[in-house]
């Protein structure tokens, strides 16, 4: 019979980059007694992993529990950047409402938009919570009318017109119903919770039927299952069916070794669990995202979205510079693959395709913040590696017709700088679709722009907006091809023979342009050490120390002024590299060079690359 759990609420908190999702996740579990009176919590705890907490960004879902009076409230805390966008899309399958926070300054921005698509089509109820109402230059009321307008843009059913707006501030832990009127706890937001989102329901005596709507790992028990029980109960020991909706054909038997709910930010180990819970089930092998868990008697898939496709790849391959296996821990071609290989336990919009060498390994993935996070990742666990530069995935049409993948591209600059962002993205082959005024002296532009039109542009839009400027880019689809894009006007500083820099080499060629690197670094023939002021790749001698005569003196060499070098990061790195560079990536070091080292070989590679595509 159809049961509903009225003591289970299970939420998502969905947002923008930077609203203040984690933090108020925070606040719930402090207010809920989740912690000891005494005990000391990190800021934004829901971060665990280190690159999370540094860019203070979320990456990937994570699953909690609060009690609050007697009702669970389930909360996963999902990512705002739309390169996780895979991560928002899976977990709204498990939850029965969610709760959207805007920032009380900023207003609704492209991904609440996307975020919120994404909940009205599944048709789940909305809490609005104007978060940081506390900023100095908060206006909440305007904000209020921007959420309404953008219900009404995506199409909201008159129901999901009435969602409730609640005002908080997570940092101060404090949430009212009334804007006028401060709150003093976090009270009327989990009350709001309580009464608009609806309890889980199901048929308690029917066939069991959860479905996995992420994956989380762990190397002990290996690939661990999280999903909702949607029918029936799931019991430890039962033995159970694999099915999936895409995949017809895909049947498996299989036993639930061990089960697990959420409480607080701990994972508990229980016999079983019914309608509505959020589960864990470890023991299953070959388990993935999309597979629904049913009873032998009756195995029924639940509908469920693909995921969405990779629309950039890099090539990762084995570092053969004359430096390579100097500073990486791992550095040999299984251990790369075995690594890739790994990352697909959890990350789902990842793909890694083997290539005609052993060497290297195609890694494709949403965007190039996607993928830099996974080299960041790889690089501190102590391998070492190249990439290739990012480039777009193409597709062709049914008349064999080159398609390409689309950004919407969203970005706020003050006034002063908004003819430059048009100006670059318009060589970028860019389409303004339209301007507008922002708040406080903003302009808001909006893009069509090719997925690759965007490869390397975000440095340059920081150093164009002064550091002001807001970009936010989502997946539009494939359209038909736009033509080649010119991406970076200036050559390369390349080191001309193996050695170490000295003072008077690099005063010599820091005339030529940008310097990357200070006296006293490894360099190799072929490496990359500045930005050059002309079009064309210039040979420069840093390792050349001053010949002594009797009358010149080393000392004199300490005279000579060096501009401090440009430090260049990861990102910064990626952006850089042209396509017929690679980025080396060690735990020590970043080192941009040419993929063909040897200045000869280099030169007829590219004469032949030339003669080769003359009539195209």
């Amino acid at each position: 019979m159809n049961i509903k759990r009225e003591d289970i609420r299970n939420i998502a908190i969905i947002a923008h980059v930077d609203h203040g999702k984690t933090t108020l996740v925070d606040e719930l579990l402090k207010q809920s007694g989740v912690f000891r009176a005494n005990q000391e919590v990190a800021e934004r705890v829901m971060d665990s992993n280190d690159i999370e907490r540094e860019r203070g960004i979320t990456i990937l879902a994570k699953n909690t529990a609060v009690m609050y009076k007697d009702t669970k409230i389930n909360i996963i805390d999902t990512p705002g950047h739309a390169d996780f966008g895979g991560e928002v899309e899976r977990v709204l399958k498990m939850v029965n409402g969610v709760v959207l926070v805007v920032d009380a300054f900023e207003g609704p921005m492209p991904q609440t938009r996307f975020v919120l698509t994404k909940a009205l089509a599944l048709d789940l109820p909305v809490v609005v919570c104007i978060n940081k109402i506390d900023r100095p230059e908060a206006r909440p009321k305007e904000v209020i009318d921007e959420v309404l307008e953008l219900f009404m843009d995506l199409d909201a059913n008159d129901e999901q017109l009435d969602s409730p707006f609640v005002f908080a501030s997570a940092k101060a832990g404090i949430a009212s119903l009334d804007i006028d009127v401060p709150g003093t706890d976090m009270q009327p937001l989990f009350e709001t919770i309580i009464n608009h989102i609806p309890a889980p329901s199901g048929d308690d005596e029917a066939g069991t039927q959860v479905l996995i709507s992420t994956i989380d790992y762990n190397e002990y028990v290996g690939r661990i299952g999280v999903g909702k029980v949607d029918n029936g109960k799931v019991k430890v020991n039962q033995d159970v069916v694999i099915v999936n909706h895409h995949e017809p054909d895909k049947i498996r038997k299989v036993k639930v070794s061990k089960l697990y709910v959420y409480d607080g930010l701990k994972k508990v180990e229980v016999e079983e669990a019914g309608i509505g819970e959020i589960v864990a089930i470890s023991g299953i092998a070959d388990i993935h995202i999309g597979d629904t868990i049913c009873s032998p008697e009756n195995p029924e898939p639940i509908p469920f979205q693909k995921i969405s496709e990779p629309t950039i790849s890099m090539t990762f391959n084995v570092n053969d510079s004359p430096l390579a296996g100097q500073e990486g821990k791992f550095v040999t071609s299984r251990h790369l693959r075995e690594r890739l290989f790994r990352e697909l336990n959890t990350d789902v919009s990842l793909r890694v395709e083997e290539t005609d060498t052993t060497e290297s390994f195609k890694v494709s993935g949403r965007g190039e913040l996607h993928l830099s996070v996974l080299i960041e990742n790889m690089r501190r666990e102590g391998y070492e590696f190249s990439v290739s530069k990012a480039e777009v995935i193409y597709k062709k049409d049914e008349n064999g017709k080159k398609l390409e993948p689309i950004e919407e591209c969203f970005i706020d600059v003050p006034d002063e700088f908004s003819g430059t962002v048009i100006d670059k993205l318009s060589q970028r082959k860019g389409e303004l679709v339209s301007m507008g005024a922002g708040t406080g002296g903003y302009t808001r532009l909006e893009f069509s722009i090719p997925a690759r039109g965007l490869i390397g542009y975000r440095g340059e839009f920081m150093t164009d907006t002064k550091g002001n400027g807001i970009i936010n880019t989502s997946f539009k689809g494939y359209e038909p091809f736009k033509g080649d894009i010119q991406y970076r006007k200036s050559g390369s500083l390349i080191v001309f023979e193996d050695g170490v820099s000295v003072t008077y080499g690099l005063f010599n060629a820091q005339e030529r342009g940008v310097l990357f690197i200070g006296a006293g670094e490894k360099v190799y023939s072929g490496m990359i050490i500045g930005q050059g002021g002309k079009a064309e790749d210039v040979e420069v001698n840093v390792c050349k120390k001053k010949q002594l005569t009797n009358t010149r003196s080393s000392a004199a060499d300490e005279a000579l002024r060096l501009v401090p070098p440009k430090i260049m990061s990861l990102e910064q790195c990626l952006d850089f590299i042209d396509t017929d560079e690679l980025l080396e990536v060690t735990p020590k070091s970043l080192r941009i060079r040419k993929k063909i080292l040897d200045p000869l070989m280099r030169k007829r590679a590219s004469r032949d690359y030339i003669n080769a595509h003359k009539n195209d």
